[in-house]
């Protein structure tokens, strides 16, 4: 497995080794060993949740609070997306800025997303199933969002914003400087 650091370099990019050939392929989707000592730190992954979605469907920005907070490691198994992290750490150096990484069944590619970012996708194939695993249970009444369209965060999804579907939920998150249910940065979350 290669690690890959982002411009925020607490998202991180996995990339699996593929072994292949005539009769197929194998790879390992998750070695927690592997990636506690890239991180530094110990998580615990409880559930794992997958979607299918039809092509321009946007699901996002979330994030859950404490207790609640969640890391995730998200990966797509059929189709594509354009993932997205964007840093909600007041105080941190990279806060409001966001990372985007295409995933796809080709590339393999997961991304590693910590607690105190919240987390979206703009679904780029129709029948794409996407996946993910997280380390905190789901939890409603700590679940929030922002505005995927917030226009300080000025998130390029490629699809015109005419053309996603959301739920109503989404069309109506806050924008983040609306938001008080922030996290702070440099609070060990992993505790």
């Amino acid at each position: 497995m290669k690690f890959t650091r982002t411009k925020i370099e607490d998202v991180v990019i996995i990339e699996p080794t593929i072994h292949g050939d005539e009769r197929g392929y194998f790879l390992e989707t998750f070695r927690q060993d592997k990636l506690e000592d890239f991180l530094g730190f110990k998580f615990n992954f409880c559930q794992d949740n997958e979607s299918k979605s039809s092509k321009g469907v946007l699901r996002g920005l979330h994030y859950q609070i404490a207790p609640f907070a969640q890391t995730k490691l998200v990966r797509v198994i059929k189709g594509k997306v354009l993932d997205v992290a964007v840093d909600i750490r007041k105080n941190s150096l990279t806060f409001g800025q966001y990372v985007s990484v295409e995933l796809s069944a080709d590339n393999k590619k997961q991304l590693f997303i910590p607690r105190g970012f919240a987390h979206g996708f703009v679904v780029l194939e129709d029948d794409t199933i996407f996946a993910y695993k997280v380390d905190n249970y789901y939890s409603p009444e700590y679940d929030r969002g922002i505005a995927f369209d917030d226009k300080d965060l000025n998130i390029d999804w490629i699809i015109k914003k005419e053309e996603l579907k959301l739920s109503s939920k989404d069309m109506k998150q806050l924008k983040l400087n609306e938001t008080d249910d922030l996290f702070e940065f440099g609070v060990d979350y992993y505790v």
